[in-house]
């Protein structure tokens, strides 16, 4: 028979164009197909416990931006507006503006500084947060929306640590997900969702903190140095984990680690030499939040009694009179934490909490202990593990804070001080 004008197959009775062809991914393809391969693989390596962990913070996080959109249209600062604002407004207030300035300006733009009259006092706050906010707007053009994304990421990670951290002590998934939990929905959890400090101090502390109780040196004291950049609290934090380290000689008898320790004193050490350059004070950081917040040293029950007065006496506005009532139950909350921890002889977590309230406690008034407390991850572990001790302690623990929440998160995202 004469060829057909279709060419067949040698082994199939079909032609060729009856047949599927496979089609090759093209180079978009290919890229896209590895992507999703990375992030499936990623993925996978999150645990059951993890992947609920970020649930729960995902649905924390709209819960703030729903909040953030009531409080446009319901709380504008002229009543009578017909424009609610920027979506992202309610999250621009108060350190935020020090952060951007020193971001987009540096510390003493042109001939400014603190020999000014009305200077900002900018150089109280550490250059970590500000350094990654210009590092980020080069991708996010947007200045507040970047501050947004760093808290974002940051907010995840130390929850996922967070989780992990109870997990090694308590022995529980559950215990994980009900410290996260509980996390989340403290009062002043907003302040996780800003472009604030404690977000991205969370996310360096903790994962310092576990790799230290898996005896891992070198990133531990190597994330307590950036943290340190970001906060002075990181000081706390390498002394706690200096004195994890020498429990844990008596086991090991490994000194090798011991040059690891004085990494976190690297960036205060710097900061002060730049600020020394600018200033000829190594300590104008400190004496900028004198300056600016009152922290001139006073003895803890002058402190106390000076509080106590703004917060009872009618001294302040009934706004301000609420915010140190709040400071004074946070403060009595952070020694009673540290009397448990001492109980327990959790000396790390000792020293670290003990630290910080000494910092906070021996200002002419106490200011931003509420904020502070969520630095305090044993507080956060030790109320999942009575939770899980006493089943109603979970029901009421919500019932109390998720109101007081909603009131902080208002009370910020409208502008007033919350801390």
């Amino acid at each position: 028979m004469p060829p057909s004008s279709v060419d067949t197959c040698e082994h199939s009775d079909l032609p060729v164009t009856s047949r599927r062809v496979p089609r090759l991914p093209g180079p978009a393809e290919r890229n896209s197909r590895a992507r999703w391969g990375i992030r499936g693989r990623a993925l996978r390596r999150l645990s059951p416990v993890d992947r609920d962990v970020l649930w729960l913070y995902l649905s924390t996080r709209t819960g703030i931006w729903l909040t953030a959109y009531c409080a446009r249209w319901l709380f504008p600062a002229d009543p009578a507006t017909h424009d609610p604002g920027s979506p992202l407004a309610p999250f621009q207030r108060w350190d935020w503006d020090h952060f951007l300035h020193i971001a987009q300006q540096g510390y003493f733009p042109g001939r400014a500084g603190p020999w000014q009259p009305g200077w900002d006092n900018r150089e109280a706050f550490f250059p970590g947060f500000p350094l990654v906010l210009r590092a980020v707007h080069f991708l996010v053009p947007d200045w507040a929306l970047a501050g947004l994304s760093i808290s974002l990421v940051s907010g995840a990670v130390a929850v996922l640590a967070l989780a992990r951290i109870t997990r090694h002590y308590l022995y529980d998934a559950e215990a994980g997900r009900r410290t996260v939990l509980f996390f989340l929905l403290s009062p002043c959890a907003v302040f996780l969702a800003v472009g604030y400090t404690e977000a991205l101090f969370l996310a360096l502390a903790l994962p310092a903190w576990l790799a230290a109780q898996r005896h891992n040196w070198p990133p531990a004291m190597t994330l307590t140095a950036a943290a340190t950049a970001v906060r002075i609290s990181g000081l706390f934090l390498a002394a706690a984990l200096a004195v994890h380290f020498l429990l844990t000689l008596r086991g090991t008898r490994d000194l090798r680690p011991l040059p690891w320790l004085a990494l976190p004193a690297l960036p205060p050490v710097l900061y002060g030499w730049y600020l020394q350059a600018h200033t000829g004070d190594w300590m104008a950081w400190k004496h900028a939040q004198e300056r600016g917040w009152y922290r001139t040293f006073h003895t803890p029950w002058e402190a106390w009694i000076h509080t106590w007065n703004n917060a009872f006496d009618q001294a302040q506005s009934t706004n301000y009179a609420f915010m140190f009532q709040a400071e004074l139950a946070t403060m009595l909350i952070g020694v009673a934490l540290l009397v448990v921890l001492a109980r327990k002889r959790r000396w790390p977590e000792s020293v670290y909490v003990a630290l910080s309230l000494c910092a906070l406690g021996t200002s002419y008034w106490y200011v931003s202990i509420p904020r502070a407390a969520l630095l305090w991850w044993p507080l956060w572990i030790a109320l999942a593990a009575w939770s899980l001790r006493s089943p109603r302690f979970k029901t009421a623990y919500l019932c109390l804070t998720a109101p007081l929440s909603t009131v902080f998160a208002l009370t910020f995202l409208t502008g007033r001080w919350a801390g």
